[in-house]
Formats: structure tokens, sequence, C-alpha cells
């Protein structure tokens, strides 16, 4: 299920001024990998902001943006000189026509199952050309990063009707055993706005057995550290 802080418009309007781009250490390391292929496909572009960023920086080939979230990816269309693609990895049938396909901010980790991963990977290798390249990354769980986000992404920010947003992440004990809760909460904007008021969002429940530890950590030996601006 996606979340509604991606789904819903007025929710989406917020990702980027809880999350700015400029922050985001990966959008440094995915950026030259996209403005030196000719086309590119960002797998959970979500507001679209690194393709955004691409074109600005001169990109002239194709850019494509695929999200499952409807709010997210109205956000993302804010430029109409990239293709948009609502929809999951999984219903995807392209064939050979992408140089580069990208997965940031540790959307790769949303295929939790063998089989996702194994759909997800055989969409994705057709959709490249002869010689395209897949470039994703995943938490390192040793890093520990979710200890952190309390600090680091607790926020207040003014949206665009004025109204002030208070995002807030706790994590919920235990965090040493077989899995933690992250909660995250925004304010309900639905409707009438209440400036004060908070209401659950999501909880997202991760599994950390040894075995899915060491997955993760073979598949990325470093944390780039975007926190959970990430779905």
């Amino acid at each position: 299920m996606i979340e509604r802080q991606f789904t819903d418009d007025r929710l989406a309007t917020l990702y980027d001024v809880f999350y700015p781009p400029t922050r985001r250490d990966d959008f440094t390391f995915y950026l030259p990998l996209v403005l030196a292929a000719g086309a590119v496909l960002d797998v959970g572009c979500g507001t679209g902001a690194l393709l955004h960023w691409a074109r600005e920086a001169g990109h002239t080939g194709r850019l494509c943006g695929l999200d499952p979230a409807a709010g997210m990816l109205n956000q993302a269309r804010r430029r109409s000189d990239i293709e948009w693609v609502h929809g999951a990895l999984s219903s995807a049938a392209w064939d050979r026509e992408f140089d580069l396909i990208i997965m940031t901010g540790h959307a790769f980790q949303e295929f939790v199952e063998d089989d996702e991963i194994r759909t997800a990977l055989t969409v994705i290798r057709a959709a490249l050309s002869d010689g395209g390249r897949f470039v994703f990354e995943t938490r390192n769980p040793l890093v520990r990063a979710w200890e952190h986000w309390a600090t680091e992404y607790t926020a207040e920010v003014t949206d665009a009707s004025g109204a002030v947003v208070r995002c807030a992440y706790e994590v919920e004990t235990p965090v040493t055993g077989a899995s933690f809760i992250l909660s995250t909460r925004l304010p309900a904007l639905l409707g009438t706005v209440h400036r004060s008021a908070e209401a659950r969002c999501a909880s997202l429940i991760w599994m950390c057995c040894p075995r899915s530890c060491a997955a993760l950590a073979w598949r990325s030996r470093s944390s780039l550290g975007t926190g959970p601006a990430v779905r």
C-alpha cells in the first residue's frame, strides 16, 4: 500500500520542502550518471526533482520518470519536457529503450520478497539497451541511520497556504531486537487545515533478521545518508 503522504496532493507538495533536493547526497552521485546517458528511466521518481535538475543542467536526451504515487507524480509534472508514467515497475513493458535506469533514495528497498526483486530485475533488464546500466543503492543497516532521524528530519515548515506544518519522526523501541517501528507524523491537511493538530500518517515495520542485514550490507557497503526521504 502506498502511503498517504505520497498519494495526497497537498501532502506531496511538502515533500521537497521537508527534504530539499540540495540536501540529498544521493542526487549529487546520480546526476553525473544521468547527464552522461542519452535515455534515462528514474524508477520511483517521486516529485521528479532529480530529472528536473538534470534538464536544468543541460540534458537534452530522453528523461522518463515512473512512480506509483499520483500525488508525487503530479508534482513532477510541473515540467512537461520530461515523460511521466503513473504505475508500478512490475506493469512496465519497455523494450531496450534506456541507457541508464536508476532508483534513488533507497527506493530499491521497496522490493522485500525474492519474487518482487526477481520481477523488478527482469523488467529492468528488458528496458535496458545493450550495454545499459542499472544503478541503485540500499541502506547499510550497520550504520543505524534511523537512530538520528528524530533530530535530523523532525522539522516545521510553512506551506503555500501559510499553514505551519510539522513533521516528526519517532523510533519506538526496541531497535536492537527483531524489528523496530518508525512512525511518521504529519498534520491533517485535508479539509480544514489544523495548524497544530498532528495525525499518525504511517508506520513502517522493518524486519532486521541477521540474514537480511547481511544481504543489505552486501548490496551497499556505505550509507548515502539521505534519511527517511525515501519510500
